[in-house]
Parts: C-alpha cells; sequence; structure tokens
C-alpha cells in the first residue's frame, strides 16, 4: 500500500486527505475506488488508515480526508453539521474522478457511525455513488440524541439547544460541548477516555447548534432514493449509542440490493482488530459484488 497526501477543495475550505494506492497498480491503469467517511468529530488518522489497508489489498484505490473544520482541513472549526459533511463527501467523490488512478464508474463509499449515516444520505442524493457500505451507524438523528438519554435528559437537551439559539441570535455566538458528553451513551465515555490518552488531537468542543442539526438530520427519509443501486449496512447488537432496531429501521427503508448484517458487539468494539477485519471482508464482499 502506497500512501500520498493530498488536498482537494470543498465550498472554498481546503479539505486534508490521504489517497492509498495498491502496490500492484500499474501505470495507466484505472481501478474502482472508495472513499472512506468519518465519525462524528473523527480525524483520518484514527480508524480509516486500518480499513483502507484491506481495500488497498483487495486492490481498490482508497482516500480517506477530514471534514472542513476537523484535523488537518479549514473550515470553522469541530462544527458538525450533516450537511456541510455530505458536501464534503461528494466533493471528495468529484476529487476521486479527477485521478487517473480512478475509474469514475466504479466508486464506492463506505463510512462508520455518524459516518455510517452520510453514506446513506450520500448515496441517496449522489448518484455517481454505485455501491454504499455504512457501519454502526444511524437513520435519524433525533433519535441518536435521545435514545441514549432519559426523559429528563432529553428535556434538558432541548432546553439547552433552544438556550444556545437564542444566544447565538442575540449576541452572535454559541456555546459548546465535548463529544463524550454530547454522545453521552457509557461506551463512548469509556472510549474517549481511552483513546484521547493516545490521540490527544481527537479533543473537540461540538457547537450546540451542531447538536441541533444533528437531531433535524434524517437519512432514513431519502434512503429509498439509492436503489436500484447498492447498500449495505453492519449494526451492532451491543451499541448503546446507534441502537441497532434504528440501523434496521434504515435499512428496512432502502429498496434492494440491499444487505444486513448485526455483529455481537458494541458500537467502538468494531475497531477492534479481529472486528475490523470481519467488517471489512464483509465490505470487501459487497463492493466485490456490486462496485
Amino acid at each position: 500500500m502506497k500512501k500520498h497526501d493530498i488536498h482537494f477543495f470543498s465550498e472554498g475550505a481546503k479539505l486534508l486527505g490521504d489517497l492509498y494506492l495498491p502496490d500492484d497498480l500499474k501505470p495507466g491503469e484505472k481501478r474502482a475506488g472508495i472513499v472512506l467517511c468519518h465519525g462524528y468529530s473523527g480525524i483520518r488518522g484514527l480508524i480509516l488508515p486500518d480499513y483502507a489497508k484491506y481495500f488497498t489489498d483487495a486492490g481498490y484505490v482508497v482516500l480517506g480526508f477530514d471534514y472542513r473544520g476537523f484535523g488537518g482541513s479549514e473550515g470553522t472549526k469541530w462544527r458538525v453539521m450533516a450537511h456541510e459533511q455530505i458536501e464534503d463527501i461528494r466533493n471528495a467523490i468529484t476529487f476521486f474522478e479527477t485521478l487517473a488512478e480512478v475509474d469514475p464508474a466504479r466508486i464506492g463509499i463506505w463510512g462508520t457511525s455518524n459516518g455510517g449515516a452520510h453514506v446513506a444520505y450520500a448515496a441517496a442524493v449522489d448518484k455517481r455513488v454505485k455501491a454504499a457500505v455504512g457501519q454502526v451507524g444511524y437513520g435519524d438523528g433525533s433519535r441518536l440524541l435521545y435514545d441514549i438519554r432519559t426523559p429528563e435528559q432529553r428535556r434538558k437537551l432541548d432546553e439547552d439547544i433552544a438556550a444556545d439559539r437564542r444566544q447565538r441570535v442575540l449576541t452572535g455566538k454559541g456555546g459548546a460541548v465535548d463529544t463524550a458528553t454530547l454522545l453521552a451513551s457509557p461506551q463512548t465515555q469509556e472510549f474517549f477516555a481511552a483513546t484521547l490518552k493516545v490521540m490527544p488531537d481527537l479533543y473537540c468542543e461540538l457547537s450546540w447548534e451542531s447538536a441541533e442539526a444533528t437531531m433535524e438530520y434524517k437519512p432514513i427519509e431519502v434512503v429509498d432514493r439509492i436503489s436500484p443501486r447498492a447498500l449495505m449496512l453492519i449494526g451492532a447488537e451491543k451499541d448503546d449509542l446507534c441502537r441497532l432496531d434504528g440501523y434496521k429501521a434504515l435499512y428496512d427503508r432502502a429498496g434492494a440490493p440491499k444487505r444486513f448484517e448485526a455483529l455481537p458487539i458494541g458500537h467502538y468494539d468494531i475497531y477492534q482488530p479481529q472486528w475490523v477485519e470481519v467488517s471489512a471482508k464483509m465490505a470487501l464482499d459487497w463492493y466485490g459484488e456490486h462496485l
């Protein structure tokens, strides 16, 4: 696997990325390509290289990148605005189309967690996507933030979002909250506590505006547009953040061809080496059939 630093622009912001090429790629040869879509506040140096290795070893050209405002990319810092990130994904696809190594008629997308929701939305609105694979994602952003909270905590979340909207209108500035507090599941808090010790650059404080945008984000409303192109979703049975039944509801709304797999693990367990291998091979089976 050969890795090259790249950049492209998305709505005027310079986004940084990594281009992964198979070792056996010949000069002038075009291969199918896969764009990797990260999770909530993820940065490209975490998780994506593990999947890139499996995909490039299988012969695909792979692109990982930082959304605007995250990692090395330009843009307003630490905003998880779903529709802005969808545009980043679509612009990554456009960049992919310009590369001599990529067959523009054979572009797939892969996403995890928040990216596991984004691939369904991006594939629905962008017909250039021939096959999509998402894992441990969701179909309804309001469920993402409500399911991990008690009724009292939900009311508090609504109040915080409404108060911050008023503050932004009156002062031009809003507040922020760290990722592990916003995505308040025990699995999320455990993952961030451990990962920040070895990758402190992952820390960020997300605007309450991001939370509001997440609540309004509903890939389930558009997922049926993907068909007759291909969608595969991989859920986790013990996921306390992106609940399995919510991801299955997204799948049920999609048209054929489609496939759903459920693994006996929690949300972040899928990033352990043994489950990276399992989930990557599932994705490769799907791409091999449809890309």
